[in-house]
């Protein structure tokens, strides 16, 4: 019998709120300040036509879709890898903190930006962006490149969006001296 009291205090509440006096507060939240959605420990994989190009990884992936300018942060890190129609990791790319703008589909990845691509060449570099819709891949900061048979170093660089043919700005270079004659 104890529940009847419970059962009349709810009817009363229920009856209660259904009145069209309810006030109710309604704060307005800044959409460049307060992200839309937050999310832990992402794993996730992109397709592109049923097959699987991407692989994304962050601690974690905040998203600003009410902002002036959208965007998602990832402000403990990113960590990219492509795969090629075999599934065999292709090229990699990993940076402290990234940012996507998505009206633009411009990517701007920041802090200690290293890659790998389809060859095997490594790149270094403190900032980088990638734009989607021009395919290109750019950089006004130092950029340090291992390749096989010489390393490469410069203030800024252009590059295509597997970044297999690129153009480095103001370059310094460390090249093999094997096979070169000296004159003096």
């Amino acid at each position: 019998m104890r529940r009847l009291p419970l059962v009349i205090a709810l009817i009363c509440t229920l009856l209660l709120g259904c009145s069209d006096d309810i006030a109710v507060a309604r704060e307005e939240i800044d959409g460049n300040v307060t992200p839309t959605m937050v999310t832990d420990s992402v794993n996730s994989f992109v397709s592109d036509s049923g097959i699987t190009r991407y692989q994304i990884e962050a601690p974690k992936w905040l998203m600003f879709d009410e902002a002036d300018e959208p965007y998602w942060l990832f402000p403990n890190g990113l960590s990219l890898k492509q795969f090629d129609d075999n599934m065999t990791v292709s090229s990699t790319l990993v940076s402290d903190t990234a940012r996507y703008f998505s009206r633009k589909k411009l990517w701007k990845l920041d802090g200690n930006v290293r890659m790998r691509n389809i060859d095997g060449d490594k790149f270094l570099t403190n900032q980088m962006f990638w734009d989607q819709y021009a395919h290109k891949v750019y950089s006004d900061s130092f950029i340090h490149i291992e390749r096989d048979d010489r390393i490469l170093e410069g203030f800024g660089f252009t590059s295509n969006e597997q970044i297999t043919v690129y153009t480095i700005r103001r370059p310094t270079g460390i090249f093999p001296t094997e096979g070169l004659q000296t004159r003096i």
